[in-house]
């Protein structure tokens, strides 16, 4: 993850070298070599797509490549990768509040029984009405017909043996380590926000998109409440990319380590334009 980015471009490897040296962990070996189990750990995966967005932003401002950016949003923990492409805070300073964040996210893993399932092809009020009736959450409003819910375990598929015999054709329980946007990250949330309480913010240097409303937000205070009440609220990324757009966004960049949000983009409106970058040879095709 992120090698060929590290290897051809000065920009990016200064950004590793630097979250090794903030980290006081080496993210690069865990990056480049592995175990995939180790680096899929939330404690260490929140980092490295941190690390890896920002690499992608800095190798494409190194080449004269990025354009003049009017937007910035990301979904979920990318919100924060957001946050410092936009200037709320620099970049060590994202990396310790991502760290700080995968870090207690990992702990309300460990403390709680939690599961997630994909319900694919319903409207969002079909989908709200089964979290309702089994006290799970949806936890991402992803693209049309494609929604996370998330909670207890034993909630989540309850409701997923429910949905298939209401005749809902497509859910599919996740491989994940926990109930992510649910109320059992609860713990999580309360001791993010004590951390970020000494941090400062300040005002993006272009419009800033949260996943809490789907809204824009340029107040430091408010975006600060926004990635500590994100911890346990739905991830509206389709709200994101439809407020973009009729905001006048004309092109869509996804910078991570796949091509997931593009999909996304693709899914709920056709006609925009999109571009993935994931490598240092995305960046020179």
């Amino acid at each position: 993850m992120g090698r060929s980015l590290y290897d051809q471009s000065p920009a990016a490897r200064a950004l590793f070298d630097e979250a090794d040296r903030v980290l006081g962990w080496s993210l690069t070996t865990h990056c480049f070599d592995g175990p995939e189990a180790k680096l899929t750990q939330t404690k260490v995966c929140q980092p490295a797509l941190y690390v890896h967005g920002g690499a992608l932003v800095a190798a494409l401002r190194e080449q004269g490549k990025l354009p003049e950016v009017s937007f910035a949003m990301g979904l979920s923990l990318g919100e924060v990768t957001a946050c410092a492409a936009a200037g709320v805070f620099d970049f060590a300073t994202g990396l310790k509040i991502v760290a700080e964040r995968g870090r207690l996210m990992q702990r309300a893993c460990e403390q709680t029984d939690g599961g997630m399932a994909a319900i694919m092809g319903e409207e969002r009020s079909t989908v709200q009405a089964l979290c309702d009736e089994f006290e799970i959450e949806a936890a991402n409003f992803n693209a049309p017909g494609q929604i996370i819910v998330s909670g207890e375990k034993s909630k989540v598929t309850a409701a997923v043996a429910a949905a298939k015999d209401r005749g809902i054709k497509k859910v599919m329980p996740l491989n994940v380590a926990g109930a992510y946007h649910s109320r059992l990250m609860e713990p999580a949330r309360t001791a993010f926000a004590a951390f970020l309480e000494g941090i400062p913010f300040s005002a993006p240097a272009m419009t800033l998109l949260t996943n809490t409303t789907g809204a824009t937000v340029s107040d430091p205070a408010a975006i600060k409440t926004a990635l500590i009440d994100q911890v346990v609220s739905s991830v509206r990324w389709e709200d994101c990319m439809r407020t973009a757009a009729a905001a006048g966004v004309t092109e869509f960049w996804e910078l991570g380590p796949g091509g997931v949000l593009a999909g996304l983009a693709r899914r709920t409106e056709k006609s925009w334009g999109v571009k993935s970058f994931a490598e240092f040879a995305d960046l020179t095709s």
